[in-house]
């Protein structure tokens, strides 16, 4: 699976990215977890606030970090 933290490279945006990582590999999950900067492939996702987290081309969340949890949900549905 792919996940894309999507952001132009704040505090928050590195938190997430961190986040999704550790959750993915505490929990024996195969997940490459991309970096998008670019603001016209960010908003090609109709994201208007980030940090976003967009897994298997599907917007999970925009403008806040979620919860370890939220995030182990998403990656275990993906």
């Amino acid at each position: 699976m792919v996940a894309k933290v999507l952001g132009t490279g704040c505090p928050k945006c590195h938190l997430l990215e961190n986040r999704i990582k550790e959750v993915a590999s505490q929990n024996g999950i195969e997940c490459e977890v991309l970096k998008v900067t670019d603001l016209s492939q960010i908003m090609s996702y109709g994201v208007m606030m980030t940090p976003a987290l967009v897994i298997d081309e599907q917007v999970k969340s925009a403008g806040a970090i979620p919860s370890e949890t939220q995030l182990l949900q998403w990656l275990c549905e993906a």
